[in-house]
């Protein structure tokens, strides 16, 4: 088996567990139980949907003559689920909004060392005059 198959069945092995986790406690809150064929077939569908996903976005970016994967390419991924569309549209404003939050501290912050600086020099120039 060479490292490109092991690093796969890891992450198969990871989605099988997650969703192992999370129908355990899906089963809990309705007081239902789930087999573990069913598991394994939800496990399954997740981790073909996600190589999908995955060889979508490297096609789109591909497409664009990019290396990178942008929010763009990953909407239009999500483009035939609405649901799952609305829900990276609503995260990627959110990050927009905070990323634009973190350039005006920053540009503020700025402002302030520089005029701290200036201040600073006014005060050395104005003490070498009175020496």
């Amino acid at each position: 088996m060479d490292e490109d198959e092991a690093q796969k069945q890891r992450l198969k092995a990871a989605v099988h567990y997650t969703v192992g986790r999370l129908c355990q406690d899906i089963a809990a809150d309705c007081e239902k139980q789930i087999t573990k064929q069913t598991i394994a077939a939800i496990a399954e569908t997740a981790f073909r949907q996600c190589d999908i996903f995955a060889k979508d976005l490297e096609a789109f970016a591909r497409h664009a003559k990019r290396h990178t994967v942008t929010v763009d390419d990953v909407k239009l991924t999500a483009r035939r689920t609405t649901a799952l569309y609305n829900y990276i549209q609503q995260k990627s404003e959110e990050l927009a909004l905070n990323n634009q939050e973190l350039k005006e501290k920053r540009k503020k912050n700025a402002a302030k060392r520089k005029s701290k600086d200036i201040e600073a020099e006014g005060e050395n120039e104005l003490e070498d005059r009175t020496k």
